[in-house]
């Protein structure tokens, strides 16, 4: 299973929530922290498989959009990133999240690796 990490920047917090909230319900993937830039900045950091990681950065996106003033910033995915990057960048996965990666998982379909 190929692990990647997916980031959505956004103007203002409104509109990183609402991001966030549509990142989480339109694939399994796991909500692992967000970052203040500064200037209004946001960014929301999602993990998953990388098909759904796509799926949830596209989705995210085009909520942005239902928030008055909302602004998309910029969009990366990556694709297996290198495990030194999970110790120095907040992107891993942290004990206060572990619980709703285990659910994430929970419901992967069988046939699904």
């Amino acid at each position: 299973m190929s692990i990647a990490v997916g980031m959505v920047e956004t103007l203002g917090f409104p509109a990183v929530v609402e991001a966030a909230d549509a990142m989480v319900k339109a694939a399994r993937v796991t909500l692992v922290g967000y970052e203040k830039i500064g200037s209004g900045r946001v960014t929301v950091i999602v993990r998953g498989d990388v098909s759904e990681v796509q799926a949830s950065v596209a989705a995210g996106v085009d909520n942005v959009k239902r928030v008055n003033g909302g602004q998309v910033l910029s969009t990366h995915i990556i694709a297996r990133p290198h495990e030194n990057l999970e110790y120095v960048l907040p992107i891993r996965y942290t004990e206060d999240v572990q619980q709703f990666r285990d659910q994430t998982n929970a419901i992967r379909p069988m046939n699904r690796p």
